[in-house]
């Protein structure tokens, strides 16, 4: 299926708008001098921590115990990311290490 060129540009000028829209409105709900909203506050605490469990979850989800390589790679990976984040707390080693040793395990040795 292929769209036309009135089409395309609807299309660029919605993700554009779409773009610009989730990139101010925060600043025009939320102003500089005004105090966030406890419950905004609240949910910056919680909402990576979920979207993190969520990621974990959808990740494990075609995970088959009884065949393959019995979910090991996942579970390697896992605790090398958990073992990462305890000893350095940044979020973004730990992630890009448990990747890497994934991506590793799956190519190369649990083939």
């Amino acid at each position: 299926m292929t769209m036309s060129l009135t089409e395309q540009f609807i299309m660029v000028g919605m993700v554009i708008l779409g773009t610009m829209l989730t990139r101010f409105l925060p600043f025009l709900f939320f102003p500089v001098g005004r105090p966030t909203p406890k419950y905004i506050q609240y949910l910056g605490q919680v909402l990576p921590l979920a979207m993190f469990g969520m990621l974990v979850i959808y990740c494990l989800k075609d995970v088959s115990l009884l065949s393959g390589s019995h979910g090991l790679a996942e579970f390697l990976s896992i605790a090398l990311t958990v073992g990462l984040h305890f000893w350095r707390r940044q979020m973004l080693l730990s992630i890009a290490g448990g990747t890497i040793f994934y991506m590793l395990l799956v190519q190369y040795i649990l083939v």
